[in-house]
């Protein structure tokens, strides 16, 4: 089974209904659940300023997990009005369900660009929970990939929960626990594509990029994994750790085919200090 998902640049959302239409024509199984749609129209909103779509959010029970917003609806709408009018862009490039939550993969431009991951949970129909993972945009990365390029086929419906245990043990072994001896059997050698912005294609860019942070005395841990995603072919890990010393949270996504990891997109972002917080949900909170 397959299923067509977004990916588009800068579209209003009038376009993309036009966009979702012609792919709906061309793919009869290509379809946006009720609940993708209302994440990309909610994020949408922060580009045109729509009041319509933050109506899918519970206005009596909204948890922020973004510790620059305060909690709640109203939290919500003052970190829209600190933007400067007209000055945001959305572009949400991937979208994926897994029962109650919603994740996307976006592109943003406010205060600068960036890329950021968003996970939504929802209740009897309502956004009840929001996390999410922004890192300022760089690259191409020195196999010429981009942060957001590259598959948003979904494919292997059937699959998800074996993906997702893939992945799962994949960050256990080699990301939490550093057991370089197993990576061959979760990684498909050189046809592995990154799309993280320092490292190139393939196991040998990893490698190197491993080497040279470790000669550059940069350390990258991964401690806690705290929640596992996915949909057909692509899984979502949200882990903790540290990088270059500081508190860190790590959002992964991963395509699977054939049993092994094929292709990589991430963000990282520095966990200020809690006096910092502008709410005591945590990062993470699962």
């Amino acid at each position: 089974m397959m299923k067509l998902k977004l990916a588009g640049r800068a579209l209003s959302a009038a376009a993309i209904t036009m966009v979702t239409l012609v792919t709906l024509a061309t793919a009869q199984e290509a379809q946006l659940t009720t609940q993708e749609q209302q994440v990309i129209d909610l994020l949408k909103a922060i580009e045109t300023g729509a009041s319509e779509p933050v109506g899918v959010i519970n206005p009596d029970q909204y948890t922020q997990h973004n510790l620059s917003a305060a909690d709640g609806l109203a939290g919500f709408g003052a970190l829209l009005s600190a933007l400067p009018e007209g000055s945001a862009r959305v572009n949400t490039v991937r979208v994926f369900e897994d029962g109650n939550y919603v994740f996307a993969h976006t592109e943003y431009d406010f205060f600068g660009p960036k890329i950021g991951f968003d996970i939504f949970r929802f209740e009897n129909g309502q956004i009840v929970e929001h996390w999410d993972n922004l890192q300022e945009t760089a690259g191409p990365n020195p196999s010429g990939h981009i942060m957001t390029d590259g598959e948003t086929e979904v494919t292997d419906l059937d699959q998800t929960e074996a993906n997702k245990a893939l992945v799962a043990a994949f960050v256990d072994d080699i990301l939490v626990n550093g057991r370089m001896e197993k990576l061959t059997g979760y990684i498909d050698g050189d046809n592995y594509i990154q799309h993280n912005p320092q490292i190139a294609d393939g196991l040998s860019g990893l490698g190197a990029a491993l080497e040279a942070m470790a000669n550059a005395g940069i350390t990258m841990k991964y401690d806690t994994v705290h929640k596992v995603l996915g949909e057909g072919n692509f899984v979502l890990s949200v882990s903790e750790g540290t990088f270059a010393g500081a508190p860190t949270s790590f959002y992964d996504l991963f395509r699977v085919a054939d049993g092994k990891i094929v292709e990589h997109w991430d963000t990282i972002e520095t966990i200020p200090a809690q006096s910092e917080w502008k709410n005591q949900n945590g990062k993470f909170g699962f």
